[in-house]
């Protein structure tokens, strides 16, 4: 992994098997599925449920600042602990939480490279003993919002071409043939994408192990649709969390200087009145 632009932020599964019983090394499962956890999981780990844990579910929302050190304190977690995100689908969610950690200013956060499915697929030790810890008083920083694009930073960048922008769906969303994938209910009025954004779908950054591919191989992925160190990016997808795996990817696996997650996404640009939709497969990188 040394490699990487950042290669602090990832651990692997043997690295973390031997820490298990590390009191300073909080092991965290965010999945899509949130009964997974309860099926089986990496000893010692906490659950945390996307849908309701790590969202303000009123306002449509990241985690406040004090739900977030309420989440913190209840999982046994200080200001110095080692955090380490996994879980299903890729680490998908996990890199959801890895974002949100990083506004509130946490230090040593890292993700399980492979997440559960490499864990899995390496036959490592499960348990379904629900864990809890000591609280603590946890307090957080103010938020970071430079993290964050929001709506006026992205209109701006389509209306003067100032960063590159960066769709992750898959490929039927990004041409407007579906609007979310089958069974996840956040939808929108009008399927499409941005105006000049790129579909560099999040999933293409992983092997089929779960974990992520090399640096050149990444690069590669990325360059061939015009993403790198030369202009800002703005990372979307439809509801924020696809978008900060590859906000991860770029940021501190790649070492972009400006890259942003758009979290209103699709949700937000596909229900805005008066919003510019482009329809179809994008245009070759340059054209």
């Amino acid at each position: 992994m040394a490699q990487y632009a950042h290669p602090e932020v990832l651990v692997e599964t043997d690295w973390l098997a031997e820490k298990l019983s590390d009191p300073s090394i909080r092991a965290v499962e965010v999945d899509v599925d949130t009964a997974a956890y309860d099926l089986g999981h990496i000893p010692g780990a906490v659950a945390w449920a996307w849908n309701t844990q790590l969202c303000d579910t009123v306002r449509r929302d990241i985690l406040p600042k004090q739900e977030l050190e309420a989440l913190l304190s209840k999982s046994g977690i200080s200001p110095s602990t080692t955090i380490v995100l996994y879980g299903d689908n890729n680490n998908w969610f996990a890199a959801w939480a890895f974002w949100q950690l990083k506004i509130y200013g946490h230090k040593d956060v890292r993700i399980l490279n492979g997440g559960r499915k490499k864990w899995l697929s390496e036959g490592r030790e499960l348990t379904q003993e629900t864990v809890s810890y000591r609280a603590t008083s946890y307090q957080a920083r103010e938020a970071d919002l430079s993290l964050r694009a929001f709506l006026p930073q992205v209109q701006d960048a389509v209306r003067n071409k100032t960063a590159s922008l960066v769709d992750v769906r898959s490929p039927q969303e990004f041409t407007g043939e579906i609007l979310a994938p089958p069974g996840l209910p956040e939808t929108c009025q009008r399927g499409g994408h941005i105006p000049g954004a790129r579909n560099v779908p999040w999933g293409k950054a992983c092997n089929e192990d779960g974990s992520f591919k090399t640096l050149d191989e990444l690069k590669t992925l990325y360059g061939a649709e015009g993403v790198n160190a030369s202009r800002p990016t703005i990372a979307y997808c439809r509801i924020g969390e696809r978008s900060s795996h590859t906000w991860f990817v770029l940021k501190y696996l790649l070492g972009l200087p400006d890259v942003v997650n758009y979290d209103g996404s699709w949700t937000e640009w596909g229900n805005l009145v008066g919003a510019p939709v482009e329809r179809g497969a994008a245009q070759a990188a340059g054209a």
